[in-house]
């Protein structure tokens, strides 16, 4: 099992690492070229870096999932939004993992972690999820659907909301992130 994983990653990693330059590029065209490792741990985290929207960067376009048609564009969207997020949470005074949160959940959520004390929790992420976006996306019920991933089955025998986003995103991103760091140069 571990040598599959340890496969998996690798292609994992390769196919990513193919978004260096152009991620390098935009990072430092939108003045954040400091988070271009983050940049690429959000491609891992969204996509594993397959498809034509590798950053899953369209909704933070239109609001409506693969209206974006090319890799390129779709750094260039997701990059500019992480800035905008990063950005809006130093204002803010939140720290850096509200900001990679916000790019799952929308930028509103830097309002609220600003409001609850400024620092990005899972416990946070989960009533933002259960209270807010979920309800706002039409599940007033607050019903929850199987998430097997390590952390959620610890946090919460492995449970997210419908319609709520993904609560362990910035952990996940977090994780993702130590893999492009040590990896990188290697591809």
């Amino acid at each position: 099992m571990s040598i599959f994983m340890g496969y998996r990653n690798y292609r994992i990693l390769k196919q990513v690492h193919t978004f260096e330059n152009l991620i390098t590029k935009e990072t430092k065209e939108n003045g954040i070229a400091e988070y271009s490792d983050l940049a690429m741990s959000i491609i891992f985290t969204e996509s594993k870096g397959l498809g034509e929207d590798p950053m899953q960067s369209s909704e933070s376009l239109s609001n409506t999932p693969g209206t974006i048609k090319t890799s390129e564009k779709s750094v260039k969207q997701g990059v500019a939004f992480l800035a905008e997020a990063i950005k809006r949470a130093e204002a803010e005074h939140t720290d850096l993992w509200t900001a990679v949160q916000a790019y799952n959940f929308g930028l509103d959520y830097i309002s609220y972690v600003a409001k609850n004390g400024g620092k990005n929790s899972v416990e946070l992420a989960e009533s933002y999820s259960r209270d807010i976006l979920s309800p706002k996306l039409g599940n007033e019920e607050k019903k929850q659907y199987r998430y097997l991933a390590w952390r959620s089955f610890i946090y919460n025998g492995g449970y997210l909301y419908h319609n709520g986003g993904n609560m362990f995103y910035a952990d996940l991103v977090r994780w993702n992130l130590y893999k492009i760091q040590w990896t990188k140069g290697m591809f």
